[in-house]
């Protein structure tokens, strides 16, 4: 759940929902006010007309059988009745008792009475969360005085409450609640879905830069956004392939000038000179071989497919021993990465290459880890300065101590494995071991079927 709210699809739908949900408790306390306004309004005419009934009733009635009349009159919610407290202790006239002075005319004198109910202020038992829980209507006392003069007590007490509900409210608002869950989710869904399809593209595009554009649908911002991340794939895609094309033509239009010199320099008599310069050759021959391989390694055009890590491992390393290279390789991974086949197998020979030329062998240590896993390559060098971990990733860049250029190398061997290593979503650490030499860490993510 906590994943779930935390995505961009759970706050969506947690803001959608939160939105319907006030905004239906708000009308819903707007419609319970307004019933409950327009039931007292009702309440109160109804015992307007009530107390008129009764008083004339009264009124009318001889002395002797007035007193039978009013034991009946004193029952209900408006009732009549004989009254202990003098005209002369009323109060002011109020709203209810006004209109009702109004209704029976200028015969009866009616006064307030300071005596407050006690029904008026015991809470009420209510239907709905949102209605008030006190009486707000008519809610008084006062004295009536007839056209005999006899004085009468008229109490006008709050509607009696209804009956408890078998069904909880909440439990009669649940089918809603669910109702509007609901559509907050589809709504998010719709939402994010486009967007996430987007950062997919993205994803793959790091992996693949010739995957297919992403389809223009959804709404007109979408579509738009698609279309844009498809030109910059496009035009990445173009940049790419004019770089190695560019890199590709100067190494092919190099060879032929640096193989004249190779044959012109047989011809110098001075056999030391003639060997400086043919080493000077080798190595621009070099470079110019290795600074294709560094455009090569930013190309992805070669197709990804599952490797069996522990079967490319072994193989790397018995060809390093073919060749009289000292590699010992320990461990196994037991899992399978998504790659392609000659980018990785180049960036594991650069790592191991690299350990042999400045450490003099690789052992290489191999490790199963949650979802990944970790290659450590150690060699038996003097090891890098903490200040210069980072600087050997630059291409070209070389440290001037025993991993110098006495050991051959033009500095591109660490950046064209770190390139390789992060299309493929790994990463490439260095490490100074504590028993001596350099140590690199290569971890690597598992490939899961079906993903």
């Amino acid at each position: 759940m906590r994943a779930f709210l935390g995505s961009m699809t759970g706050r969506v739908f947690l803001v959608l929902l939160l939105g319907i949900v006030a905004s239906a408790a708000l009308t819903q306390w707007l419609a319970v006010n307004e019933r409950t306004r327009a039931l007292e309004r009702y309440r109160d005419f109804h015992a307007l007309e009530r107390a008129e009934q009764l008083i004339t009733t009264a009124d009318v009635m001889p002395e002797s059988a007035r007193p039978t009349f009013l034991v009946a009159a004193s029952r209900g919610t408006v009732r009549l009745e004989m009254s202990d407290v003098p005209q002369a202790q009323a109060l002011p006239a109020t709203e209810f008792s006004t209109s009702l002075q109004q209704r029976l005319g200028e015969r009866y004198k009616l006064g307030p009475l300071a005596e407050h109910p006690i029904a008026c202020d015991q809470p009420r038992q209510t239907t709905s969360i949102f209605a008030p829980t006190q009486w707000r209507g008519t809610c008084e006392t006062m004295n009536v005085q007839l056209h005999d003069g006899q004085i009468l007590k008229l109490s006008v007490l709050p509607p009696r409450q209804p009956p408890a509900s078998p069904h909880s409210e909440l439990l009669s608002l649940l089918p809603f609640l669910l109702s509007i869950a609901f559509l907050a989710y589809l709504v998010a869904r719709m939402t994010i879905k486009p967007l996430k399809r987007l950062a997919q593209a993205a994803k793959d595009l790091g992996n693949d830069i010739n995957h297919p554009p992403v389809a223009l649908s959804g709404a007109s911002e979408i579509r738009q956004a698609s279309a844009a991340f498809n030109a910059m794939q496009a035009r990445i895609r173009q940049h790419i392939t004019q770089r190695t094309q560019m890199l590709a033509a100067i190494t092919h239009d190099l060879q032929t000038p640096l193989t004249r010199l190779r044959l012109r320099l047989e011809k110098v008599n001075d056999p030391e000179l003639q060997q400086r310069l043919i080493d000077d050759l080798s190595a621009m021959q070099q470079m110019v071989k290795e600074g294709l391989d560094l455009a090569r390694s930013m190309d992805s055009t070669e197709t990804m497919q599952a490797l069996d890590l522990d079967a490319l491992l072994d193989s790397v390393c018995s060809d390093a021993t073919d060749v009289g290279q000292h590699v010992e390789l320990r461990g196994r991974a037991a899992m399978a990465l998504m790659g392609r086949p000659m980018a990785i197998r180049r960036c594991l020979v650069n790592l191991i290459d690299n350990a042999v030329k400045y450490g003099h062998y690789a052992n290489v240590t191999v490790e199963r880890l949650a979802g990944a896993a970790r290659i450590r390559i150690r060699d038996g060098g003097p090891g890098i300065a903490p200040d210069q971990m980072a600087r050997v990733f630059e291409p070209f860049y070389r440290i001037e101590t025993s991993r110098s250029r006495e050991s051959g190398g033009t500095g591109l061997g660490l950046t064209i494995a770190r390139n390789i290593a992060e299309q493929h979503g790994a990463n490439v650490t260095l490490s100074n071991h504590k028993d001596g030499g350099l140590e690199v860490t290569l971890v690597v993510p598992e490939y899961y079927a079906g993903n």
